[in-house]
């Protein structure tokens, strides 16, 4: 092979990868929170919080390994394998990824802890398809290129799937609205007083503004977000957290360096005041449309 054929194939490679690079663009007008590195504490038994500030990413560890539910933007994953070490346990042990909805600050860093660690991604179905063009199909927050780095799928979740490692089973919850398919987890720990049902819940908080009679990427969009209000009506729980740290309260509910304290997550009347919120603007929008 000649010289100039070389440099032209390096050339080839090159403008190649730099194509590549390109076609990911995450946001660059986010709120500072979801970068600000937050301590990681023991919400309870063997569930942990190592996410950042707001965005809020959830360990749970088990005898055969961990899972990890969100990933936060493309600069947390530094944090989040920094927070989970500093608990004294090793990223290298993550064997599950778990997401809540598939958007750029939920999903940034998923593509790259899944070849680090080499976990296994499982995804509701309905969200799979943004989840590996990088949200560039997302009805709301899509478009011509991707908001996180695609990643791909190893299992497709649907309603009412059990997840499981080790002694933990989590029941995936198919709450649709915010993204296609949002999800939520429902699933037991345990510590030597008592055992806690958990529910990490993706608050179905509305991300467009535009009338949902003008979305036809999304014609279920209106019955999909009254599905999940009522069927988020009929949880029974005792611990609450959600994929924002600020949707639940938790900084009031956890300062960095304040002891173990489970029954600080339980607050039923919390959820039920967001969740009458969250409907009140649901029916404004639904009678805008």
């Amino acid at each position: 092979m000649n010289l100039k054929v070389i440099f032209l194939l390096f050339g080839l490679s090159l403008a190649f990868t730099n194509s590549l690079a390109q076609q990911v663009e995450e946001p660059k007008s986010v709120p500072a929170e979801w970068s600000k590195p937050f301590a990681p504490f023991q919400i309870a038994g063997n569930l942990y919080y190592v996410g950042t500030y707001d965005l809020a990413c959830y360990l749970i560890t088990t005898s055969q390994g961990n899972i990890l539910i969100n990933t936060g933007l493309a600069d947390s994953e530094p944090i989040i394998k920094g927070n989970i070490e500093t608990l004294g346990f090793r990223f290298s042990d993550t064997k599950i990824l778990l997401n809540m909805q598939a958007h750029y600050d939920h999903m940034g860093a998923m593509a790259s802890i899944k070849k680090v660690t080499g976990a296994k991604l499982m995804i509701n179905q309905k969200d799979a398809p943004a989840t590996e063009d990088g949200g560039k199909s997302d009805y709301a927050l899509g478009g011509s290129v991707s908001t996180f780095a695609p990643v791909q799928v190893d299992r497709l979740l649907k309603d009412g799937d059990t997840i499981q490692l080790g002694e933990m089973r989590l029941v995936m919850l198919h709450h649709p609205g915010h993204t296609k398919g949002s999800s939520s987890f429902l699933f037991d720990v345990k510590d030597t007083n008592r055992s806690y049902r958990v529910l990490l819940v993706n608050m179905p908080t509305i991300v467009t503004d535009k009338d949902f009679a003008a979305i036809p990427e999304y014609p279920e969009i209106t019955q999909d977000y009254a599905y999940t209000l009522q069927s988020m009506k009929k949880l029974s729980f005792d611990i609450w957290l959600t994929a924002h740290a600020s949707q639940c309260d938790l900084h009031r509910k956890h300062k960095p360096g304040q002891s173990y304290n489970p029954s600080a997550f339980i607050d039923k009347k919390g959820y039920n005041a967001q969740l009458n919120e969250l409907e009140k603007e649901f029916l404004k929008k639904k009678k805008g449309s």
